[in-house]
């Protein structure tokens, strides 16, 4: 496992990654929203991921903290035909209400991930938090889907990624680092149905259900292998999973 998360971990990984897309940028805030929307659109080929999250990008004048703070109604008509997979321009312009009602009060997006009571072992508190702030301004009912919580026993896949993106010090390499409140040692694994059928084939699960259950279990394990980075470990189930096809 540490040879295989240290041949992955490296930043030949970045370029095939939806992670190219915030590495573009170096403004804390555009690394963030970059982030954040590569994340939420990470389901599919990771191509497609890609391209949509940079068509995002180009949209918001490859600019998105100047866009997102800035905008006018009129500036949205652009979005009106996006769709990726199920998330289509009334999820995305929620999300960019949203982003803009979050940056008017605050100068990182990593606040809307901090509850009141932030000692705990893992992020879940955190997960549940954000879900709640996310939704807690008049949003559209079908847009709920978009964004997971431990609540419903979701793997929160895609949240748990971005979370690893800011959040995990890699010395350049891969991971930003940007957020500090939280500590690479409280990350979730992002478990997905190829991550799970690693683990398992690995004896680290005993299932290949995705779900919120799972991922904490699975971290525990990780977390055997090194207490204070576990998710460094994603690259390697990563990797045996799509690249190796272990899974």
């Amino acid at each position: 496992m540490d040879d295989r998360a240290a041949f992955y971990n490296q930043p030949r990984f970045i370029a095939a990654d939806p992670i190219s897309v915030p590495h573009r940028f170096t403004r804390r805030q555009d690394i963030e929203i970059a982030g954040f929307f590569s994340a939420i659109l990470a389901w599919g080929r990771r191509t497609t991921i890609i391209n949509n999250a940079n068509r995002l990008m180009a949209w918001m004048d490859e600019a998105p903290y100047e866009f997102i703070t800035r905008h006018e109604e009129t500036d949205l008509k652009r979005f009106l035909s996006f769709a990726h997979r199920t998330f289509n321009a009334t999820d995305l312009l929620y999300f960019l209400h949203f982003l803009k009602a979050h940056f008017a009060q605050n100068d990182s997006l990593e606040t809307a991930f901090l509850p009141l009571e932030t000692e705990s072992q893992d992020i879940t508190p955190h997960l549940i938090h954000f879900h709640r702030y996310f939704f807690s301004i008049e949003h559209p009912q079908r847009t709920l889907k978009h964004v997971a919580t431990p609540l419903r026993n979701s793997a929160c896949k895609r949240l748990c990624m971005f979370l690893r993106w800011m959040v995990r010090q890699d010395e350049g390499k891969v991971d930003f680092g940007l957020w500090k409140h939280i500590s690479p040692a409280q990350l979730i694994c992002p478990l997905d149905v190829h991550v799970a059928g690693v683990a398992r084939r690995l004896g680290l699960l005993d299932n290949e259900k995705s779900n919120w259950q799972n991922a904490r279990a699975l971290t525990a394990q990780l977390r055997l292998l090194d207490p204070e980075d576990p998710v460094k470990y994603d690259f390697a189930l990563f990797g045996l999973g799509a690249e190796e096809k272990m899974s």
